[in-house]
């Protein structure tokens, strides 16, 4: 069961409606006294509906998660839409430059803090949730998967679980570094982290980058999952077929 309605968001060009999906497990109904996990996503337009993805291709993750009867609740947001890229400004927690786009602000903070103390009480608050840390987890891909790793190391008193699923570590490599370096973690933080193989030529220098990144986070004690996926595209068709391994990660030990 998927809910969808719209709630206003403070978007970088003033506040704006968007829209926000709630998936709902299989056995919400039929076990009205269980309370379930929250896994938050970025770029909810494209989680769930094909006819509301960017690109008319989602995730998919419900028709996955009622296969595998999965007991758990995935609340997402969509993402700016705005024609100059304000997305990029949502979405990364860095001011950087980009050779074809231009200078973009960070407003990663202010996005994490609407749904840390804003979008996070509202799901808590509406539905059956474990609202406690060991139960939320995030994730996202691209822009999303960048700001879920932030979000696990800058928040991880909120978020004990990620999944960065071909994460833009482009953007401010040696930020990023210096944060999984001093990120305050507690023991058992988990993370999936993917790129795929035909879009390690993307960005110059990725394929080390991301083998350097995974090399440190390992050593922060961070129970790691890194994929190279063999012919994996930036594409939510290649994301979707990863769900398995994502979601085995994500919930993989945790308490029902």
């Amino acid at each position: 069961m998927i809910k969808k309605w719209s709630m206003s968001y403070p978007a970088v060009n003033g506040t704006e409606q968007r829209r926000a999906y709630v998936y709902l497990p299989t056995m919400y109904e039929a076990q009205p006294e269980r309370r379930f996990p929250v896994l938050y996503m970025f770029d909810g337009q494209n989680v769930f509906f094909n006819e509301d993805a960017t690109y008319g291709k989602s995730w998919g993750v419900a028709d996955y998660l009622d296969y595998t009867d999965t007991p758990l609740i995935v609340a997402a947001i969509e993402c700016n839409a705005g024609v100059n890229n304000e997305r990029l400004v949502e979405y990364s927690p860095y001011r950087f430059d980009d050779p074809t786009y231009g200078h973009f602000d960070g407003k990663g903070q202010a996005t994490m803090s609407w749904f840390i103390h804003r979008f996070k009480p509202l799901i808590d608050q509406n539905f059956r949730t474990l609202p406690d840390r060991a139960n939320t987890f995030i994730g996202g891909s691209s822009m999303g998967g960048l700001m879920s790793l932030y979000a696990l190391l800058q928040y991880n008193d909120t978020y004990s679980r990620a999944a960065a699923l071909s994460p833009s570590i482009w953007v401010a490599p040696d930020k990023l570094s210096g944060l999984v370096g001093r990120a305050k973690l507690a023991p058992g933080t988990v993370l999936y982290m993917d790129y795929g193989s035909r879009e390690m030529g993307n960005h110059e220098g990725i394929r080390r980058q991301f083998s350097a990144l995974s090399g440190k986070l390992m050593t922060r004690g961070i129970h790691l999952t890194s994929r190279i996926v063999p012919g994996g595209t930036h594409s939510e068709v290649s994301w979707e077929k990863q769900l398995p391994f994502v979601f085995h990660t994500l919930l993989y030990e945790v308490e029902e």
